[in-house]
This record gives C-alpha cells, structure tokens and sequence, in this order.
C-alpha cells in the first residue's frame, strides 16, 4: 500500500511550491510513539527490547534534522505514527519527517502569522478512516492540518484554525493565552491545555474541550467557580468576575483514562501568584488534579495539593496513569508529582489517596491584608525526591562567598518549605521551577517504578510596594509602563539577571527590530507572558523608550494598567554563589526510582555534571534539568535535559551511568522511542538556548548499528 504525502516548501502553509513524495506504509512493521510522553496514559515508556543495558553502548547517531530555526527553545516531544515523525521548530513551525532517514516530508506555517514564540512541546495525532490531522496550537490559535500533506483543514474552525479564546467571558478576550503542551483527545474531542498571564490580569483558566472535525466549543469545566457551583464558596464573591483574578488553569497537560472516559487535569495557581488579599479561601479549583467526564466536562472528584497558592505552586507536569499493587489486588491509580518535590497517588476512579496525606501546621505570618491557609498537605509515602528545607549545614562548601551567602540566608525567611512570601525575602526551595517539573515521570509498567528527575534550585522571592500614582510623576508614559510591568523581571535599570535567566535590555535597539519586540510584548515568549492588557499606545510607549526613541517629557497618567494589588514580586532570583553555581550543597540535579506498591527508593543518582568543577576534584555535582526520561522494556532509561548538554542512558534496575554522548546543543526535551523496519530510534530536540546554553536547531536520532 502506498500513500502520498505533499511537501511544502519553508515557510509555505496555505499556498507553496508542491511536490510529490511516495513512500511505504511502515504500521505493520512499526512500533509507534503516537502521542505526546508515548500514549495517553503519558507514562514515558516503550514496549521495545532492541537497545539493551549490554549493547546501548553501540549506539550511533542515526540521522540528525536541522530546522533552520534557532529564534527560541526547543522542548517538543516528537510524536511518531504510521513512518512518519511529527514535530514543531524553535517558532512552532510544524514539520514531518520520515522516522528512518530523517528526510523532511513537509513543514507548515500560516502565512498570517508566519512566526510564534510560545515555546511548543509537541502535537496531537487524530484518524478517523482516511481523515487524518495533527493539531497543535500557535499563539491564540488550535490548528488542525492535513497529517498526510501538512494543508490546513479549511473546515476547522477560521479556514483552519479556532481560537483558544472560545467560551472565555467577554472581560477576556483580549487577555493573553497561548499553549505549550499538545492537548488530549477522546473520541472527537481534543481536552486543551492554556497557559495563561501570571498577574492579576489573567484570564481564568477554564478547562476546555473542542471538536476535532469542526473547531467548535464542546465543554467548559470552570476552575474559578461562578454563583451556585461547587466551590464558589472558597473564594471572595467576586473573583468569578475575571477583574483581578484568572489562572488556575491547566498548561502542563493531561492524562486520560479512555475505556472509562475519565481525563486527568492538573491546574496551577490562581493569579496573582505571589499575593491573595483578594482572594481569600481555599480557592478551588487552583492547584488541583481533577477528575472530569472527557465527553461532558463533568467533575467526577479533584484533590487540592496547595491550599491558597501564594508560591506558585502550579502542578508541573500531566499526571501518569498507573497500576498499584496492594494485598494481592491491581489498582488503577493516577500519580501526580510537583513542584514541592512531593508524589502523591490515588485511586483512579475514587479519588482516594493510597498513601496516608496529613495536613500539616505552617506559617500563617504573611502580609497584611493576605488570607493564609493555616494547613497544607504533605504525603507520609513517598519521601519527597526534592529536599525540603535548607539550614546553614546546607550552604555550598565550593562556594568562595560562602560567609556572605550565610549572612543572606539568615537574613530571609527560610525555615519551613511554606515560608510565607514577605519584604524582607523568602526562599523558595524546593526552587520555582521545582522539585518536579514540566518533563514529567516515567513509568515502568512491568515494575511499577516511578523514574522522575529533579533539581535543586533555591530562589529568592522578596515581596515589594507597588508604587503608587504619584510615585510615577516624573516618568515619561513608557518609562511608567516599564516600571510597572517589566522591571520585576528585567530591573529597574534594564540590567535584567542572566543568571536567573533574565535578560538585559540594555541595548535591545542593536539586537532586534521594532516589530519583533512588539510581538514579543503583545504575544510572549518562551515563558515571558504576553502584555495583552496594555493599550496599543502604552504598548508602543514602552517601545519607544526600550529603543531610546521616547520624548522624554512628563506622560499622562497609566492609571488603565496600574497594577491592582499592593504587592508585587520584584523579580525571580536564584540564590546562587559569585561563579553563579547553585549556592547550596550539591547534589542540584537528581535522578530517582520509586516502587509505587511500597513507596521506597529503589535508586537515587546525580544527574548532570559541570566538567570546570569535575575537573578540580569535585564530585559530580548534577545540574538543572528540564525535560522527562522515558524508560523501556529493553531495561534502559534515556534522558537529555541536563545543563551540560549530554544524552545518557541509565540501567533502570540500578540507576548506573551506561552510555552518555555530547549533543549538538542541550537537549531540553523529552525523547521519544520506536521502531521502524525493524530498527529501534531514539530522538531528542537539541535546542539549547534554555540556562544560557548555546542555541541549536536539530533533532538527533540515535539507532545501533
């Protein structure tokens, strides 16, 4: 059987120089990797058996794809059906390749919108008969192409494409929105997950499903209730109303349980992330995995892991679908990792924990105005992978300014892991980032093992006024906008912090036009939100006075985009050391293996190395890490995601180091794992660019010989 796949040129989308390619039909002969982390239950794992503990070592590099696109981040998990990879560029530019050569097939952007900056992790794969597409989101918009010929489906949606936007209120329409991570399909249906701004000008962060064929709206699941739903008790009276506060949404993705029609939800914090004095109360359903009918949006039961997020403790991967064993008995559970550096695990169907949770005293001493919540939960199984707090004992011994980082660290608050956030400065460990992260677990379905890796990143979070209107006179209009909007994260100065991973905006006129940084502020990038409250005028205040173009008389008051609370963050600070390492003990990145039925480590290994310090007599250290493991049956476990830009493989049963290779650029990514003819492929996006790692633009794929 033949099949006929059209190629676009660069760049093309809906009109494009069109050839024709052949090419055999591999599904009888291949071993897929159809959806995003390998399958819905998102488990990161692979039935293959050809690369083995004892021959991993041979492993060569197969075929490597340049995108020709190094304007962002990488962190796509291909997917692989039918022959064929799926896959997304640095600017969410679609492209298929063939799984064995590597050979481009087609590649897709909207002419309308050629180029995006939201950072992409990957596609959805859909088929019904001969009708197949791959969905994926850019900017504001979910596409649906042709999977054979990468055209748009003109009957989806606009010519294509439908907005994110659909069954948000009025008040939200014009508010930033984007997704990073493929959205979930049941039946007809594809379940989206949305990234959203983290302030007080966020839409809310409703879980919505679409139809696959016609773009339209099926189902909203609403996690800021309104008057008369279950949980609008939990929040002040008016928060439904969208003024000054949104989020609680979903952005890390989702599992689904299709034989019982159940799809898994992890959501976030509400916004403001940092400060809740206007949203007193538990603030259901923020920071919750829920349990949803996937064919009516219907909640079937949630579990809240943070109690009035102040931290931002968004859950930050899809939870993994899971079988426990207990007194001789199977039971399908659901397992959620976070950022806390906690795992917890419940029953799929019920929604019980099968692990005891207390609810534990912590601090309630926050700001004024601020409702603390005076309880958390903490599971007693598993241990956390992530430590909890940091003492004075815990300080880094490498660290040449070890007496000032001790005088820092006595000076904040830093006792208690739920260490409110306050003026004089909280540490936030385990770190914003996590803990856990958005790569995810991996899960091995013949053992029960959980494989998840973590860093050890502490951040400093200080809380400051926000300045008032006559505090800004004096200003000139964009220079009110900077303060107001930008200099959190970029300084008041314009310095930013590279280190933190904060750029400086210093100079930004040699470095990029004006209409690349007006895309930038109206629609983000990587995870820099998008600015979409602002009026087009103070938009364009703003660039006038980052490209020192702006008349530097007295401006008209900004009261429009006056942020509405009385605190703000003034910026995510990593507590680092002068050379810019972690400023704690090592390890700072981490590899674990826990046994689900019982909840003991199996192994626990440092992952990632800096050669500068290996090459002093340090031991390895570990490094931050972004991006997943995935494990399979053959009894390896393959993971980029480090700093240094390595790919390793592990033992699985014992965590031992079996094969490692330098990458074209860090791979902060997933891979994936499958086979074609017979042959066994595994492939990783090297994008770099993430840490102030080099950029790159390839996809490697690693086979034996």
């Amino acid at each position: 059987m033949k099949k006929t796949l059209t190629i676009l040129t660069l760049g093309a989308g809906l009109a494009g120089s069109v050839l024709l390619f052949n090419f055999t039909d591999f599904k009888a002969a291949t071993a897929e990797w159809p959806e995003y982390l390998g399958g819905p239950e998102r488990t990161h794992y692979s039935t293959l058996k050809q690369i083995t503990p004892e021959n991993v070592k041979g492993l060569q590099v197969a075929w490597e794809y340049h995108t020709r696109d190094t304007s962002g981040q990488m962190q796509c998990n291909p997917i692989m059906v039918d022959g064929v990879l799926f896959a997304t560029t640095a600017s969410v530019q679609v492209f298929a390749l063939d799984a064995a050569t590597g050979k481009e097939l087609w590649r897709f952007a909207d002419s309308r919108d050629p180029q995006w900056y939201n950072t992409s992790r990957g596609v959805t794969y859909w088929a019904e008969g001969d009708d197949k597409r791959i969905l994926f989101t850019a900017g504001p918009w979910l596409y649906a192409l042709d999977a054979r010929t990468g055209q748009m489906i003109e009957s989806f949606g606009e010519g294509g494409r439908t907005s994110l936007r659909l069954g948000l209120p009025e008040i939200a329409q014009n508010k930033f929105i984007c997704s990073n991570t493929p959205g979930t399909i049941y039946k007809d249906l594809i379940v989206m997950p949305v990234r959203l701004s983290e302030g007080p000008d966020a839409a809310p962060g409703h879980v919505r499903a679409f139809n696959v064929k016609t773009g339209k709206l099926a189902w909203t699941f609403r996690t800021i209730p309104h008057p008369g739903e279950p949980g609008y008790e939990t929040w002040d009276k008016d928060n439904w109303k969208n003024t000054d506060v949104g989020a609680a949404n979903n952005w890390a993705g989702m599992a689904i349980d299709r034989n019982r029609g159940i799809v898994y939800v992890p959501t976030g914090s509400a916004g403001y992330d940092f400060y809740g004095g206007n949203r007193p109360g538990k603030n259901l359903y923020a920071n919750c995995l829920l349990a949803l009918d996937a064919a009516t949006g219907k909640r079937k039961w949630h579990y809240q892991f943070i109690h009035h997020d102040v931290w931002d403790r968004d859950l930050p991967s899809a939870p993994t679908l899971v079988q426990v064993k207990r007194n001789n008995k199977t039971i399908d559970a659901v397992a959620q990792i976070t950022k806390s550096g906690f795992v917890f695990v419940f029953d799929r169907v019920t929604g019980q924990s099968l692990f005891p949770i207390k609810e534990v005293p912590v601090p309630t001493n926050g700001l004024p105005g601020e409702h603390p919540w005076p309880t958390q939960p903490v599971p007693q199984k598993p241990a956390p992978f992530s430590r909890q707090t940091i003492g004075d004992n815990d300080v880094s011994p490498y660290a040449e300014n070890r007496q000032e980082l001790l005088a820092k660290l006595k000076k904040i608050r830093h006792k208690n892991q739920f260490e409110l956030p306050s003026q004089e400065g909280t540490l936030i460990f385990p770190g914003f980032d996590g803990g856990g992260e958005w790569g995810g677990p991996a899960y091995d379905t013949e053992t029960g093992i959980l494989y998840v890796n973590s860093n050890e990143m502490a951040w400093v979070m200080k809380m400051e006024d926000v300045p008032k209107a006559d505090q800004l006179v004096g200003l000139s209009p964009g220079h009110k906008v900077y303060t107001l909007n930008c200099s959190g994260c970029h300084g008041p100065e314009l310095q930013g912090n590279p280190a933190s991973g904060y750029p400086s905006l210093k100079g930004i006129n040699k470095r990029r036009d004006q209409a690349t940084a007006h895309a930038i502020v109206s629609s983000g990038k990587g995870m820099m939100p998008g600015f979409s409250h602002l009026k087009a005028e103070e938009r364009q205040a703003l660039i006038d006075f980052l490209f020192e173009q702006e008349k530097k008389e007295v401006g008209d008051d900004v009261h429009a985009s006056m942020f509405p609370l009385p605190y703000k963050m003034d910026g995510y600070n990593k507590f680092l050391d002068k050379n810019g390492y972690p400023a704690i003990t090592p390890p700072w990145g981490q590899l674990s293996a826990i046994n689900l039925n019982t909840g003991e480590y199996v192994w626990k290994v440092v992952l990632g190395e800096f050669k500068e310090l290996s090459a002093r007599g340090i031991p390895p250290t570990g490094t931050e890490n972004y991006g997943g493991p995935v494990v399979t049956a053959g009894g390896v476990l393959f993971i980029a995601a480090t700093k240094d830009g390595m790919f390793r493989a592990f033992d699985k049963k014992t965590g031992k180091v079996l094969f490692e290779t330098k990458l074209p650029a860090a791979g902060f990514a997933t891979p994936a794992v499958y086979e074609v003819k017979g042959k066994q492929y595994v492939v990783i996006a090297c994008g770099g660019t993430k840490l102030g790692t080099p950029k790159g633009d390839s996809y490697v794929a690693f086979a034996l010989p």
